[in-house]
């Protein structure tokens, strides 16, 4: 009998019978309305090491209504986790997130903290994989950044130092390393007396110590920290082009309304809108605390407001790339129970449409919804209203019926 460790390993055929062999012996409850479409996974980094299975069964036996996986830099988890949902019956989506540069915020931090110009920025429902030269130059120049992280960081660890090729890229299936692995591969080679010299008071918990080393040696002030600007990476609206060609919706995201960038809340909106973007992702936990009333709070509901002004479908998730983020967020307590309708409402646009581009090329950035549609409310509407009543075991035919 198969454990279900077994869909963690790095062996995709050893996951998929895994997964086949779990659904034979398990009822799954109905679907809820739980909503997670931004976790990592295995793929760039996940706290728990999930990889596009794991996380879409763990999804199905908790009755998570639409789940989406999210990548750094690439697409490699894409046919796993859409092969998945469908074996499962799992509403799926799956998105891509990287950095990009804004020349219009230059001079202003977004939400790339203490970094003018820089935005974390996604496309979110990709409907297949594919072969891009803006993907390929993303990848490489990932690996190319850690790499050169590594060997910064390395002077200031001697002698304890790391193997690239040796101790970092065997932590991921396919060699797409972020700095998390990378703090992981530090933390286990120095012992804590060595980490403590280094560091100063450290703590016993590996997932804490990761989390220090990261901030002391790679993060702005570290020696391994080189400041990004024009170049670093792609244009906000190059990353976009690549976005819609792929069959997906160029998704700015929303750190916390802190920055000089986003309390331009309007400004941001418009300039992103204008390079292509369509869709708002925010992982509300950082959003707002429990029982208080505060800027913060108060900065999410803002951005809500916009973006249901502007027809933005919104993308919500925890990202599970670091030890404590929840599984799915707790959308009954009261700061956010008023939202799960708009986040619902975006969910079910994601997943539509995935399934209109996947199979007929009709998605919700498409030519046919441009010319079927007269306004962003309309065709909002016909997306929720489709994605809340698709299986995710649609057939073809059945989505031709419903877009006749």
């Amino acid at each position: 009998m198969i454990s279900i460790e077994a869909l963690d390993s790095f062996d995709g055929v050893l996951r998929r019978r895994a997964l086949v062999e779990l659904c034979s012996r398990t009822s799954f409850p109905e679907p809820t309305t739980q909503v997670n479409l931004h976790s990592h996974t295995f793929f760039s980094y996940n706290a728990y090491g999930y990889s596009p299975s794991h996380f879409a069964w763990l999804a199905r036996q908790r009755g998570v209504g639409v789940a989406g996986i999210v990548d750094f830099d690439v697409l490699d988890g894409l046919e796993e986790f859409l092969d998945a949902c469908q074996l499962i019956g799992l509403r799926g989506v799956v998105s891509l997130e990287s950095r990009v540069f804004v020349p219009e915020f230059a001079t202003r931090v977004i939400n790339s903290p203490g970094e003018p110009g820089i935005a974390y920025h996604m496309g979110v429902g990709f409907p297949r994989a594919i072969q891009h030269p803006l993907l390929d130059q993303m990848r490489r120049t990932a690996e190319q950044r850690n790499r050169e992280l590594v060997a910064r960081v390395n002077t200031f660890t001697a002698p304890v130092t790391l193997d690239y090729d040796r101790d970092v890229v065997p932590l991921t299936p396919k060699g797409n390393a972020t700095e998390r692995h990378i703090c992981d591969a530090y933390s286990k080679k120095g012992d804590a007396d060595f980490w403590r010299r280094k560091l100063g008071d450290c703590p016993a918990d590996s997932a804490k110590l990761q989390a220090l080393i990261r901030s002391k040696t790679m993060k702005k002030g570290g020696v391994g920290y080189v400041q990004p600007g024009k170049g670093s990476f792609p244009l906000m609206a190059e990353m976009n082009r690549f976005v819609l060609a792929a069959g997906a919706i160029p998704t700015l995201t929303w750190l916390d309304g802190s920055s000089d960038g986003e309390k331009c809340i309007e400004e941001w909106f418009a300039v992103a809108k204008a390079s292509g973007a369509a869709a708002l992702n925010i992982i509300p936990d950082r959003n707002y605390t429990p029982g208080v009333k505060d800027q913060k709070l108060q900065s999410l509901y803002d951005v809500v407001a916009l973006a249901e002004k502007h027809g933005f479908p919104i993308i919500v998730g925890t990202e599970m790339n670091a030890p404590g983020n929840r599984f799915v967020d707790a959308f009954d307590t009261a700061e956010l129970k008023p939202l799960l309708p708009v986040f619902l409402k975006g969910a079910h646009i994601a997943f539509a449409h995935t399934m209109l581009q996947r199979h007929d090329g009709k998605g919700y950035l498409s030519d046919w919804a441009k010319q079927t549609f007269s306004t962003v409310a309309d065709k909002n509407e016909f997306f929720v209203k489709l994605g809340h009543d698709l299986s995710p075991n649609v057939t073809n035919q059945e989505l031709l019926t419903r877009v006749k």
